[in-house]
């Protein structure tokens, strides 16, 4: 299985690693790696995690970020719907698909 992202949250996610990388050198790596760990998670077990918004819409927290990422089985693949900080406005991504 493979994943691919929404436009909108590909940029969240390079946003995010930019943002802990000019805050200290490697924490971007970090997230990234944390990130993969996650999605390599979603992956392997895509209907583990719980439902953000049904029918179809799960969500997977990062451990050490303040990180949640939205993604929905579609055919063959996972495509992440957001990267969303948990300080966001809720459901912002609602209109994704």
């Amino acid at each position: 299985m493979s994943y691919y992202f929404h436009p909108a949250a590909e940029s969240e996610y390079l946003e995010a690693i930019a943002y802990y990388e000019s805050k200290r050198p490697g924490l971007g790596a970090s997230f990234l790696a944390e990130f993969e760990t996650a999605i390599g998670a979603v992956l392997a077990a895509p209907h583990r995690n719980p439902v953000e918004k049904p029918p179809d819409v799960r969500r997977k927290s990062l451990k050490r970020f303040p990180y949640t990422v939205l993604y929905r089985e579609v055919a063959e693949s996972v495509q992440v719907l957001a990267v969303a900080h948990h300080r966001r406005r809720p459901q912002y991504w609602l209109g994704r698909r």
